[in-house]
């Protein structure tokens, strides 16, 4: 049961989060959770590899009990056959084998994602560099880390390796806290809903910024409390 638990961790990394849900306000990770939970008590076999490489979109809305078409349903459903495709050419076609492979090592298990499942790759160009931000490969490592309390697929002895999780929202609060401040014209634009074109610098910079500024908010809280802390905003 715990292996079913690693793969549902790994398919909801995959399925969600992604900036065009905003599109259905009521899709939401709690949605997909749920009915991915609800899946895998009425059929343990739901998320095996050999059945993520075929499901169609009216499929996977029947699999999350969803009454409509999911936003960008297509796209979803391409990468959950990338997840099956690779977790049988390379791990067995468990996803508990690919947690395995690392050894107990959060930064190696992103590693292993990245290299092997290219929806997980996250990166942007900025002015000739590319940057990588990995958000869903950690969202993956912090979800399991949460669901299995820090004990079999959720050890992890480098877990404070992971960053905070680069979304839209994370900016969001720390603007509103005074931690963020952005130049005129970029404040003009989120403030009258402009969209971020995504990959753009702008959006590069302010998920980057986002990320720095809270590891330095780790740094203070250290050095005040005198110990470790992990902050996962997301």
């Amino acid at each position: 049961m715990e292996a079913v638990r690693a793969s549902a961790a790994w398919v909801a990394s995959r399925s969600s989060h992604v900036k065009v849900d905003m599109l259905d306000k009521d899709l939401t990770y709690d949605n997909l959770a749920s009915g991915l939970k609800l899946a895998l008590e009425k059929d343990k076999t739901a998320l095996d590899a050999d059945r993520l490489k075929n499901y169609t979109g009216p499929q996977l809305r029947e699999l999350l009990n969803w009454p409509r078409p999911l936003p960008i349903e297509e796209e979803r459903v391409r990468l959950l056959h990338e997840v099956g495709l690779e977790l049988e050419r390379s791990f067995g076609g468990s996803a508990a084998n690919l947690v395995k492979s690392a050894g107990n090592s959060a930064a190696s298990l992103i590693e292993l994602i990245t290299r092997h499942f290219p929806g997980f790759r996250d990166h942007s160009l900025y002015k000739g560099h590319q940057v990588f931000l990995y958000k869903r490969a950690q969202i993956f490592v912090a979800d399991l880390w949460g669901a299995f309390k820090g004990k079999n697929f959720g050890e992890f002895y480098d877990i404070h390796s992971i960053t905070i999780f680069a979304d839209y929202i994370v900016p969001a609060v720390l603007r509103e806290l005074g931690i963020l401040k952005y130049e005129s014209n970029l404040c003009c634009s989120i403030d009258s809903n402009s969209e971020i074109v995504p990959g753009s610098e702008e959006e590069v910079e302010i998920r980057a910024c986002s990320v720095h500024a809270v590891e330095k908010m780790r740094e203070l809280i250290n050095k005040k409390f005198g110990k470790q802390v992990h902050l996962r905003l997301s």
